[in-house]
């Protein structure tokens, strides 16, 4: 025996939707693209911010090569490319069946 609680079926489907919904709204913001994006294009802007005046030592240690410039800039690319995925092929919507009766 199944004891009904005052819910009908309705309101079981409207809070399944809500429940959906809320899942599709938290696929979007916890998109791996968008953590990786946002990461690599603030480290990517510390480390270009480093290498604009690179001191004698550093470059030295490098071979004359200005790594912190050339890899903040590779970093900020790569940011940038994860973040304009994303904008281009967001997270499909959940669908919502309705059952049939």
């Amino acid at each position: 025996m199944s004891e009904h609680h005052g819910y009908s079926e309705h309101d079981v489907q409207r809070e399944v939707s809500e429940l959906q919904a809320k899942s599709a709204t938290a696929a979007r913001i916890f998109d791996l693209r968008r953590i990786i994006g946002g990461l690599f294009v603030l480290y990517g802007i510390i480390v270009t911010i480093a290498g604009i005046n690179p001191s004698d030592s550093s470059l030295d240690r490098s071979e004359g090569i200005n790594i912190n410039l050339w890899t903040g800039l590779g970093m900020l690319l790569l940011g940038i490319f994860f973040l304009v995925w994303l904008k281009l092929k967001p997270v499909a919507p959940v669908r919502v069946d309705e059952p049939e009766e």
